[in-house]
């Protein structure tokens, strides 16, 4: 055999092993991001499902929670009440209006009805609620009052800790980790929206 053929059968080896390499780490990537994009999915859920918990929490005692075990057992035992409201106006002798607010309750209904009426919520267990989805960690948890134009206004921050994504993690990331509500803004939105 000669040279030229020799170097000819290794250099066709050399390309067969660099084209399965390259074929193999873009098949990787393309894997690596689909799996990314399925659990923060989830995460992203499991935010809105925390987000719609908080609002119920706070139409029900005024306030947001960074209690777990207080969400957790709202979410399970709590009750909302159904309450209608009328405004009765009545002409005053001199020309004015006095009007007079009637607020009536006219019953109660569970929380977990009111948020399992939805069919995406109907995978959720109330019980697992803090935890963030492959991870086994649980979502940090924060409620408080800021001000803003001199009134007090209540603020809630859910964010995912352990973000599975390299993109959200670190202190310089440029997406930073998913997250519902904000510290200091005014916000029930996501960073996903």
């Amino acid at each position: 055999m000669s040279l030229t053929k020799i170097l000819t059968f290794v250099f066709l080896a050399i390309a067969i092993g660099i084209a399965y390499y390259l074929f193999d780490r873009i098949k990787y990537s393309i894997e690596e991001e689909e799996r990314i994009a399925a659990i923060e999915a989830q995460v992203i859920d499991k935010l809105k499902y925390i987000r719609d918990a908080q609002l119920l929490y706070k139409e029900a005692n005024g306030q947001y929670t960074s209690d777990w075990n207080k969400l957790i057992s709202f979410l399970d035992t709590g009750e909302l009440y159904i309450v209608q409201r009328r405004e009765i106006t009545t002409l005053l002798d001199y020309g004015a209006e006095e009007t007079t607010i009637e607020i009536d309750t006219l019953g109660s209904i569970p929380v977990r009805d009111t948020l399992y009426h939805t069919p995406i919520y109907n995978s959720f267990k109330i019980e697992n609620i803090a935890s963030i989805p492959h991870s086994g960690q649980k979502f940090e948890l924060f409620a408080d009052k800021i001000s803003r134009n001199n009134v007090e206004v209540d603020v809630f921050e859910v964010v995912d800790i352990a973000p599975v994504n390299p993109e959200r993690r670190g202190e310089e990331s440029i997406k930073g980790p998913l997250r519902v509500g904000s510290r200091t803004e005014v916000t029930t939105g996501g960073n996903w929206e």
